[in-house]
């Protein structure tokens, strides 16, 4: 507090540059103000506008803000091509089997995939889809590139990189495949995946680089080793991942936490709400790319659970408006108090 360099300031170094140009213009306003006062803080509206400039740039901070994978799954470039893609992504996923199941009056079917015990496999590839898209549709011109993200500066095997490491585009399957190696040895959970994609994406707007072939195992590692360890309470030591990746020391994996951390300003906390936007934006996700989640018939066992579950909500939404209605209570219904009538003098 008291500082110009406080927590006022945007997270983003585009958005510091922005913020510093509009107030540039109020400075020679304010500064008799401050003078006379004596105080340097900011005022509040200035807060207030900065925050309402970060939903646009910053969505892992901010429930409003659409996510970035969602918006570029959305680019269409030839139709003809995204019919054919679909297709063969609706054979990849689903293994040739297209046959969808619809609930009738007898059988009801449901997934087991909720937003607080989302399904670990199938979360797995959304995430994998997601990061698909960040590094198909990224900017072709590029923005800034950081050595410790750099595959061929920082390999992750000891055999030889390739000279077109950072040319060929990876497939959804190799994205898959290399997430999923570090789930299950790590044995991490699916919200810690849906918490990577939030570090990645924030990584990508705090320092304004795009994801691509030559630093997207690094930058998932990165974002997999941080999510691990705010996410789980018995966290994966970063030696442990050196047991996972056999080539790579714990001095990169330090330096690479480190970096990350800074990068992303030491912002780890991730609101529920921009939690379950993240969870329903991968549900959508799967459902334009034919992925869905696996279906089985509702049996009574979990309707009766469901049904447990229904009434219990019920029960603390009728204890909450009792709650409310007894700070609204009227005057009728007071007891025990007696009215005497003044004394005329």
């Amino acid at each position: 507090m008291g500082s110009t360099t406080s927590c006022c300031v945007p997270s983003s170094p585009k958005l510091r540059r922005n913020t510093h140009c509009r107030l540039e213009s109020d400075q020679q306003e304010s500064e008799l103000s401050r003078e006379e006062t004596g105080c340097n803080l900011q005022h509040i509206s200035d807060r207030e506008n900065v925050d309402e400039m970060n939903m646009e740039y910053n969505p892992s901070d901010h429930p409003r803000a659409s996510t970035i994978f969602l918006s570029k799954s959305q680019y269409d470039e030839v139709p003809c091509r995204n019919v054919r893609d679909k297709r063969k992504s609706l054979f990849i996923n689903n293994h040739g089997t297209s046959n969808r199941k619809y609930s009738s009056c007898s059988t009801i079917f449901l997934d087991d995939n909720t937003v607080s015990q989302p399904n670990l496999k199938y979360t797995i590839k959304c995430v994998a889809l997601a990061i698909y898209y960040h590094i198909k549709n990224r900017e072709m011109e590029g923005g800034m590139r950081l050595d410790i993200f750099d595959e061929k500066l920082h390999p992750l095997s000891k055999s030889e990189v390739p000279l077109n490491y950072n040319q060929q585009d990876p497939e959804q399957k190799q994205i898959y495949r290399f997430v999923r190696t570090l789930f299950s040895s790590a044995q991490l959970t699916a919200e810690c995946a849906i918490v990577t994609l939030v570090y990645l994406e924030r990584l990508l707007t705090y320092a304004e680089i795009d994801i691509g072939p030559g630093n997207w195992k690094r930058i998932i590692l990165g974002a997999i080793l941080l999510a691990s360890k705010v996410w789980d309470d018995q966290a994966v030591w970063n030696v442990d991942y050196c047991q996972i990746l056999k080539d790579i020391t714990v001095e990169d994996m330090n330096e690479l936490e480190r970096q990350f951390l800074e990068l992303l300003q030491f912002n780890i906390n991730v609101p529920s709400s921009v939690y379950a936007k993240y969870y329903f934006d991968l549900r959508s996700l799967s459902e334009s790319n034919n992925l869905s989640f696996p279906l089985e018939p509702l049996s009574r066992d979990k309707a009766q659970k469901l049904e447990a579950i229904s009434r219990l909500c019920d029960d603390k939404y009728k204890d909450a408006r009792r709650a409310a209605k007894k700070h609204s209570a009227s005057t009728d219904n007071l007891c025990g108090i007696r009215w005497v009538p003044a004394i005329l003098s």
